[in-house]
């Protein structure tokens, strides 16, 4: 293997211990739920989720999970504080 290749394997590792590193400014994935695959995007600074509780509440169970997935990844826009959040009526 070429030295260069085996130099940047080496970086690629050291990074992905610093993913502080990252920020996510946009993509799409499919999550698949517990009754249905659901689309969960974010871009333009917004969330969006193919689920019926997203459209009704402008946020649900994927994006949130997706938040605690990508965590320090994602800019602080696109962080809910769901943690602390208030169940409102």
């Amino acid at each position: 293997m070429q030295s260069s290749l085996i130099g940047k394997i080496e970086k690629a590792h050291r990074y992905a211990q610093e993913p502080e590193r990252i920020t996510i400014n946009e993509f799409s994935s499919v999550f698949r739920g517990a009754n249905d695959d659901h689309s969960v995007r974010y871009s333009k600074q917004q969330w969006s989720c193919t689920c019926s509780f997203f459209r009704d509440r402008g946020l649900c169970a994927h994006t949130m999970a997706m938040e605690k997935v990508l965590d320090n990844m994602l800019p602080a826009e696109a962080r809910t504080n769901f943690d602390t959040a208030e169940e409102t009526p």
